[in-house]
């Protein structure tokens, strides 16, 4: 445990093929395979390829893999594995390890060379401007690449990837899984041009009369922030200026990360996977103790009967970053942050929830006399997203029409569609990748 706290390589271990065979004997045929058709939002064909895994037929496996899923080797590490919670064995003992057979599979198709580009058969000699690199936007331009259509993709940063480069650590998703696959999409036929950020640097409205058609996958760029009184003291950062930078540091884009937890005291606010992430690379820097606090109630150890059987269960989630060593606590809300110049501790006070009958917490009271600061020189901020700001310079320059929660709405008429988290608020990457594989254009 020691030795990995320190290591930026990918935690989780590979399977063997021997303990994945072991593992997959066990999918049964379902009459109605809810992993395939409620699970998965790709519909993969998940009895089958476990079936093919099974019996040592790994190129099968992987033929049928791919005939729904573009980037296993993403979502087979970072998915939370939605086809899992619905696997029928879940209902009385584990479910089949789905994610950890993915997985295996795609890496051993890249291992025989069975990953190859496969470009489209013939040219339909329409264009397409793909803003966007993330999960959505590459799933939209593999799609539509082969369909015939001639695609270019802008991204404001660097790389491509978007959260899957920027976001997540590097003990998740290792960034050179994201080159091999971009290597893939160029022998494809797909443009990247990076380091353009389409609405300052380039008109969205000129991208839109220059091509047939625009996809729109700038994700949810603003972060959920937390104004209370101090935010403005030093040591106070959104999460990503945490994570992007240590992944921008590690991949060679930037000499140094900008925020050190080295010997701190931290503090993560946000109880989702973002602060998990931000748990274990403050430990990894080496921060003298970590604490990440939650305003919701802790959730049970078991699956909620409020969410049964196959819906994704409301349950107790420890990730391997929490089993590195970190201090965790619920029904805390933050009031303010405390110090002078630099942040020395947030002043947080206990709630009381109120339940639905079904056991769903709806809203929360403050509960007198239970206020106390919980020290921390770095407190980051991982409370979610909130949408495209209205303001963003896409949708004015595409007079795009915006949801009251400010998700962009596509605008078939003109061929501008758009897709993943910025059409449905910030969701799963399983999700936007679906969601880029669903546009109608032929």
């Amino acid at each position: 445990m020691e030795e990995r706290r320190r290591d930026w390589s990918e935690v989780e271990r590979t399977l063997s093929d021997a303990e994945l065979r072991e593992q997959t004997s066990r999918c049964m045929n379902c009459g109605q395979p809810f992993c395939h058709a409620y699970g998965c939002p790709l519909g993969n064909l998940v009895p089958d390829q476990n079936r093919a895994v099974a019996q040592g037929d790994w190129r099968r496996a992987y033929a049928l893999l791919s005939a729904n899923s573009d980037f296993p080797e993403f979502t087979s590490r970072i998915c939370p594995a939605l086809c899992e919670a619905s696997c029928v064995h879940g209902l009385d003992e584990e479910s089949v390890m789905v994610r950890q057979s993915e997985k295996r599979i795609v890496e051993t198709a890249f291992e025989n060379g069975w990953v190859v580009p496969r470009p489209p058969e013939r040219e339909n000699g329409k264009s397409v401007a793909v803003i966007g690199a993330g999960p959505a936007g590459l799933s939209a331009a593999v799609t539509l690449r082969r369909r015939g259509w001639s695609v270019t993709v802008y991204e404001r940063r660097a790389n491509v990837g978007g959260l899957l480069r920027y976001g997540i650590p590097c003990f998740k998703l290792d960034k050179a899984l994201i080159d091999r696959r971009r290597a893939i999409l160029e022998a494809e036929g797909i443009r990247f041009v990076t380091g353009v950020e389409v609405g300052r640097d380039v008109s969205a409205e000129w991208l839109a009369k220059r091509n047939d058609a625009v996809v729109v996958a700038i994700g949810t760029p603003a972060a959920r922030d937390l104004r209370i009184p101090g935010r403005e003291l030093r040591g106070v950062h959104l999460a990503l200026e945490l994570l992007e930078g240590q992944n921008r540091f590690l991949t060679g884009e930037i000499d140094a990360p900008p925020i050190d937890a080295g010997g701190r005291d931290v503090l993560v606010i946000g109880g989702g996977d973002t602060g998990s992430d931000c748990v274990g690379t403050a430990i990894r820097h080496g921060a003298r103790s970590v604490t990440q606090i939650e305003i919701m109630p802790k959730p049970p150890d078991e699956r909620d009967a409020s969410t049964p059987w196959p819906l994704w269960p409301y349950m107790l989630r420890t990730s391997s970053s929490h089993k590195e060593g970190c201090v965790r606590r619920w029904n805390l809300n933050s009031l303010r942050f405390v110090g002078e110049g630099s942040v020395s501790g947030v002043e947080v006070e206990t709630v009381e929830w109120e339940f639905s009958p079904e056991g769903r917490p709806l809203k929360f009271r403050s509960m007198p006399g239970t206020k106390e600061v919980v020290k921390a020189d770095l407190v980051l901020l991982a409370m979610g997203f909130t949408g495209v700001p209205a303001d963003n310079p896409i949708v004015s320059q595409l007079a795009l029409a915006q949801t009251p929660r400010t998700a962009l709405v596509t605008d078939a008429a003109r061929n501008i569609y758009c897709v993943g988290d910025c059409a449905s608020g910030a969701s799963l990457v399983v999700r936007a990748i679906a969601s880029g594989k669903s546009i109608p254009l032929v």
